[in-house]
């Protein structure tokens, strides 16, 4: 059983250009969008730091799950 994450890839992919060097993962770009509600909203005031990251994870690795069945 394989326990590799799917990160999404680039998630602003290369232009070309000579000094390119990777960037974030469209996991890493989802999780901080998810992370960026998460805490804007009330009801997650008291949540640790280690919590709400684990939310946004959560939430990203949904978002390629379903980027993965797409029609």
């Amino acid at each position: 059983m394989s326990t590799t994450i799917n990160d999404g890839g680039p998630a602003f992919p290369h232009d070309g250009q000579a000094n390119y060097t990777g960037g974030m993962t469209l996991r890493d770009w989802f999780a901080g969008q998810s992370l960026a509600g998460l805490l804007h909203h009330p009801v997650y005031k008291d949540t640790s730091d280690d919590t709400m990251a684990k939310y946004a994870y959560q939430q990203a690795d949904a978002m390629i799950k379903a980027r993965e069945v797409r029609p």
